[in-house]
């Protein structure tokens, strides 16, 4: 036994736990076979049962600090295996592996042993350069594995695979100028309902879409082809099924003995962080996922949840939840600084975003969900009440520098009766198509890293649903298609422009123009990458046209616009402002004079050509 893992795992200092615990193939004693592992304090009996010994158990062997272990000669990569496990109080039950690396497919529930070394990575010229981004363009694809796009046939002959959908999606997510993709859970989990989030196997890609090996080809080929990958991740609660963590040996193992500090809000089991080999589990498990899986960000789920009691403040701070946040972000940082560290949290918890060392929790992005939540309301008003409401707009600005803040449009927002994003837009069919350009153009011009669900950029008025694939259908209407071009130019647009995004974190790189224009219910605003290069955004929430609309900028000279969204190869009726724009001084101001059409956008930006 490794007498120094365990040591580490025990006092909750362990960040490689696997290396131990779980199955592992080896050879002793000059025989070929694999070494199970399993931590049960507080079981009377382990035996381990599988389909090398026709599940009739062997005992295994416990040290003084509940460590069951047991080498079984001629067990090969891909047997199934439990644990059986017999309480204090003489009940027996069998276990999947908490450490498991692979698992047999859903509604099965066996572990497999599975030998994770030796992929043949070729990703290297992307792991040399790779960093966490905030100087880079970041356009983050959030997708559902499952439901993106599904074969023919019936139930789980419908889902895609790893290995198969690497060639549609990577050259996707090239065209449509994405810079990473963010998976939806794939550690194991039983119910395809839950999307991931009620898992069974820290370490265990879903067998679902395929195995391990298939899921590193797929993250090799996206690193190949300057793709990020982005791990969703959930840290906070476990699923109450009972093969899995739920009172593991009998006793509260992975949750906490007090009942009303146990389960969740959705029904599931809470980790107890107070517990040392608890915090070495997850801790494990993250820096398994970024180790083995060349894994370059993890956004951690419901982080209000760790931040306070059940996610409500009047509760009071969740003490054990914060030290695991500082803990494990400390330990990943100084181990993988290049490796993304993201919470959705919705909560208004200070120094999210801030390192350890300076007291905050570690994380390097932080979702703006006030932001995106303020967007929508504003944009759910008649034209006729949005200037009251103004303010909705501008006030993400007035805290936005006290984090380092993603703009999400996420998955939690086209389920569940909350409509797609194009259906919360006020207005007629036209009008919402309208608006949902100027929308996006307001996302990629203002500060911060972008997150899109899948199905956002096909402007889909069916809400999400795992069980169904994409509307993918949908392109073959003009309106429909003609916003998938839009927002693919727009991509590339916001890829090429440095102001967009070089200075994303600096206040010096924004500067509203036109911030109190109540009235006409218009926004302007410069973007600036501090090294020269500038451009000039304006936004129409009205329904209003306006033919005559003065934007302060700068410097004199001839501009151009880059963008506008009543372009007509965008669906627009191509109120545009065409060809080069001249300045004009006025009181003292240098004014750049654009016509804007009812709920369009514009960006501009200054040129050297004459014509």
């Amino acid at each position: 036994m490794d007498n120094r893992i365990v040591e580490d795992y025990l006092q909750g200092a362990s960040l490689n736990a696997y290396d131990f615990f779980g199955a592992h193939l080896t050879r002793e004693w000059d025989q070929d076979g694999a070494c199970f592992s399993v931590y049960a304090p507080h079981a009377s009996q382990v035996s381990l049962v599988g389909s090398f010994n026709d599940w009739q158990g062997a005992a295994m062997q416990r040290t003084p600090e509940g460590v069951w272990s047991l080498f079984v000669q001629g067990v090969r990569e891909m047997e199934l295996y439990k644990y059986r496990i017999t309480t204090a109080d003489g009940e027996t039950y069998d276990r999947a592996d908490p450490f498991a690396f692979y698992s047999e497919r859903r509604p099965n529930t066996a572990s497999v042993v599975f030998d994770i070394d030796g992929f043949p990575w070729e990703d290297q010229a992307w792991m040399n350069s790779r960093e966490k981004n905030y100087t880079k363009p970041m356009n983050v694809y959030e997708m559902h594995l499952g439901s993106w796009r599904m074969q023919p046939g019936e139930g789980d002959e419908r889902l895609p695979n790893y290995a198969r959908i690497k060639s549609q999606l990577i050259p996707y997510l090239k065209e449509m100028g994405y810079t990473h993709v963010e998976f939806l859970p794939l550690t194991e989990y039983p119910f395809d309902g839950s999307w991931g989030y009620q898992v069974t196997g820290y370490f265990s890609a879903t067998s679902r879409y395929g195995d391990p090996r298939q899921l590193m080809d797929l993250i090799n080929c996206c690193h190949q082809n300057e793709i990020g990958v982005i791990l969703d991740f959930v840290p906070v609660h476990f699923v109450r099924d009972f093969y899995a963590l739920h009172q593991y040996d009998g006793s509260f193992l992975y949750e906490s003995e007090n009942e009303d500090q146990r389960y969740s809000q959705w029904g599931t089991a809470l980790f107890d962080f107070s517990k040392p080999h608890v915090l070495s589990f997850m801790k494990s498990a993250l820096h398994f996922w970024i180790s083995y899986f060349h894994i370059d960000g993890i956004r951690y789920d419901a982080v209000s949840n760790l931040i306070y009691r059940h996610g409500e403040q009047h509760l009071g701070t969740n003490e054990p939840g914060i030290w695991f946040l500082k803990n494990v972000n400390y330990a990943l940082q100084k181990k993988h600084p290049d490796v993304m560290l993201i919470a959705e949290d919705s909560s208004q918890y200070l120094k999210v975003t801030a390192p350890v060392e300076y007291g905050g929790l570690g994380f390097d992005y932080k979702w703006d969900l006030g932001w995106m939540h303020d967007t929508f309301d504003y944009l759910e008003l008649p034209p006729s009440s949005r200037g009251e409401k103004h303010n909705l707009i501008t006030f993400s600005m007035s805290y936005f520098y006290q984090e380092i803040f993603i703009l999400p449009f996420s998955h939690d927002e086209v389920v569940h009766g909350k409509k797609t994003v194009i259906d919360k837009l006020y207005g007629t069919y036209e009008e919402k198509f309208a608006q949902l350009r100027s929308l996006y153009l307001y996302m990629f011009t203002h500060p911060g890293k972008k997150l899109n669900f899948m199905g956002n950029e096909l402007a889909e008025f069916k809400e999400w649903d795992e069980d169904k694939e994409l509307g993918w259908n949908v392109l073959e209407y003009d309106q429909h298609r003609n916003f998938h071009e839009y927002l693919k130019f727009l991509h590339h647009l916001y890829r090429k422009e440095t102001a967009l995004f070089a200075a994303d974190y600096h206040s010096e790189g924004f500067e509203w123009l036109d911030v109190d224009n109540t009235e006409q219910s218009v926004y302007s605003y410069r973007r600036d990458d501090l090294n020269g290069q500038e451009v000039f955004v304006v936004i129409n929430f009205s329904s209003k046209n306006y033919a005559h609309y003065d934007l302060p900028v700068r410097e004199e000279g001839n501009y151009v616009e880059l963008i506008h969204t009543d372009a007509e190869g965008f669906g627009g009726k191509g109120r545009c402002n065409s060809g080069v724009l001249r300045t004009a001084c006025k009181d003292g101001k240098t004014l750049l004079r654009l016509k804007l059409a009812p709920y369009s956008a514009l960006m501009v930006k200054k040129t050297d050509k004459t014509e």
